[in-house]
């Protein structure tokens, strides 16, 4: 049994055969055409991509920095300067506030700390003139129990910043002695006092007594008028 697209030899017939060829190698040479396009068209996007477009040059930092501004930002530039500067006054007005609020509140702390010492103190002030007064009679005689007390009490005004004032010979001043007498002595051209009655003290600019004191005056004065 034969097959009607062979001859008697076994061979193909010229009509398929040339068919056959025809479709092979036209699709091989095809294929790498394709991809050539595709790599092409790749490489196109790829400049297109890094290429600026034509008439338009790239903008470096400098010349963004020095380009011109535009009326409405030059606008809103100048709003932002007029709120940094109304802030800027706000903070220093701030500040200066709460440094004068500190300074006053240091003040008035300091105050009421001499106030506080100055009432301690003046619980000790007839302590202190008893004192005076057996010193003066020779009541206070130094080694005895009563002088170690009186020099310890001492101490512990002095520690508080009591300050003793008022002396014989002085010169009299109103704001600070109180003169319970005055006495007209020859030789004396201004008021001095003569005899210190109660020792004045002071804390600091704080006036716990003024210092109690005969005056003398010049003889021309009134005699035995109180002065104050």
């Amino acid at each position: 049994m034969t097959d009607k697209n062979f001859d008697e030899h076994g061979e193909v017939p010229e009509d398929e055969g040339s068919d056959a060829a025809a479709s092979g190698p036209a699709s091989q040479e095809e294929q790498p055409s394709q991809e050539n396009a595709d790599a092409a068209e790749a490489a196109a996007a790829e400049g297109s991509d890094e290429t600026p477009a034509d008439g338009i040059d790239e903008l470096t930092v400098d010349d963004i920095l020095g380009a011109d501004q535009t009326g409405e930002a030059a606008a809103e530039d100048a709003v932002l300067a007029d709120l940094e500067s109304t802030l800027l006054n706000d903070l220093k007005r701030l500040q200066a506030e709460y440094a004068n609020y500190r300074r006053r509140t240091e003040e008035q702390r300091q105050v009421e700390i001499e106030r506080a010492k100055g009432e301690a103190a003046k619980g000790l002030l007839p302590v202190l003139d008893d004192l005076d007064r057996a010193a003066a009679h020779g009541d206070l005689e130094e080694g005895t129990p009563f002088f170690v007390i009186g020099e310890k009490v001492r101490a512990v005004v002095e520690r508080l910043g009591v300050v003793a004032y008022g002396e014989k010979g002085e010169e009299f001043d109103p704001q600070h002695h109180e003169a319970i007498f005055q006495q007209p002595t020859e030789g004396v051209e201004t008021s001095t006092i003569l005899d210190v009655v109660e020792v004045g003290y002071r804390l600091g600019d704080v006036e716990l007594r003024p210092a109690k004191v005969v005056v003398a005056v010049p003889a021309d004065s009134s005699t035995g008028s109180v002065g104050g």
